[in-house]
């Protein structure tokens, strides 16, 4: 359905009055490529992709799809199909109606819109619910509705914009799934904002995390995922968080714990080799060795409390400094409040980061 398209951005830089949203931001998402923007409300993720459907004027820079300059185009112009959080549908109107509206406004042939109509409402299980109105649909087949009418414009990119966040967690993680697969089927070039963290890892070829208007981090999920380049995008990457430990890199290479214990970080990959000084550890709870696999260089953590996950469990501990450490056991743990795990931490799955900067060590 339709053609896929490459979507540059120029030094885009976007103005409210005095306040600046976005600065010189460059971005180039290839043909096809589904890339996540991910980040806090405020971060300029929504403005960014309203600004590449045409909703908002760029006070300077360039917006390229498919190889043109569609920077002051309108958006029925651009070669773009947006969906929106709200499902924005006509009520009045039946599902295949609200899917064909756009394609009528645009003179395209009756037998056309019929086509397009009956192959997006069979790629999302509409076909049953073409003569029903919006209020006889749940919410995942209002949003299914709307995904269709971005569909059927046969578009050279689709952007999305927290196409989810309304529906429950059960909904979330069927469509999650559904998004997934129309991407393999269409091979198209996708744009997807979201503040979900699952969505992110679970959906994008890359994903760009945003904090302030800036691009902190553009990677793909697993990369960003264990090699976070900034304290931010480790913080925000990850559930339940990284766990951030202080100390300091002594000059022999080791990792000095404020007030008491050593780790030593060999098989760590060095972004600045040599570095000493004031430096914050970073772990993911599962990568923690405990109980007999901690080995001889362990610290002594002492258990205060344990949560079932169902596939596993969630241990929260604090170590002899008195710093929180969460870690993941297994589902059948026998640790309780209280009780003594020895704990360390392997130097292949830390991340370092410089006290001052935040920056990646």
């Amino acid at each position: 359905m339709g053609t896929t398209a490459p979507v540059d951005l120029k030094d885009i830089c976007i103005r409210f009055g005095s306040i600046r949203v976005l600065e010189n931001l460059n971005l180039t998402i290839a043909p096809g490529e589904f890339l996540v923007l991910l980040g806090p409300s405020g971060c300029g993720k929504s403005t960014l992709l309203n600004a590449i459907a045409g909703l908002l004027e760029v006070a300077e820079g360039e917006i390229h799809i498919g190889g043109r300059n569609v920077t002051w185009d309108e958006p029925k112009d651009r070669g773009i199909a947006m969906v929106f959080q709200s499902y924005a549908l006509y009520p009045r109107m039946s599902v295949r109606k609200n899917m064909s509206f756009g394609l009528e406004v645009a003179g395209t042939p009756k037998a056309e819109i019929e086509t397009r109509v009956q192959a997006a409402a069979q790629m999302l299980k509409l076909t049953p619910l073409l003569d029903r109105r919006p209020a006889e649909l749940s919410g995942g087949q209002r949003q299914r509705v709307a995904i269709g009418r971005a569909l059927v414009r046969q578009a050279g990119v689709y952007l999305f914009d927290e196409p989810l966040s309304n529906l429950d967690a059960q909904l979330r993680a069927e469509l999650r799934v559904e998004i997934k697969r129309l991407h393999a089927r269409l091979g198209a070039t996708m744009i997807y904002v979201t503040h979900d963290q699952i969505e992110a890892l679970t959906l994008a070829d890359r994903i760009a995390v945003m904090q302030g208007g800036v691009i902190q981090q553009l990677d793909t999920p697993m990369k960003i995922y264990r090699e976070p380049v900034n304290r931010f995008v480790a913080s925000f990457v990850g559930s339940p968080a990284m766990n951030f430990l202080p100390g300091r890199i002594e000059s022999d290479g080791a990792f000095q714990f404020t007030h008491e214990g050593q780790c030593p970080l060999t098989g760590y990959r060095w972004r600045t080799p040599g570095f000493a000084g004031a430096a914050t550890l970073g772990i993911r709870p599962e990568h923690i060795l405990a109980g007999a696999e901690a080995g001889p260089s362990a610290l002594t953590a002492k258990v205060e409390m344990v949560e079932p996950m169902g596939s596993d469990s969630l241990v929260w501990c604090r170590l002899p400094n008195g710093a929180p450490l969460a870690l993941r056991q297994g589902a059948e743990t026998s640790l309780i409040p209280g009780d003594p795990l020895p704990v360390a931490f392997p130097g292949d799955a830390l991340s370092l980061f410089d006290d001052s900067t935040g920056v990646r060590l």
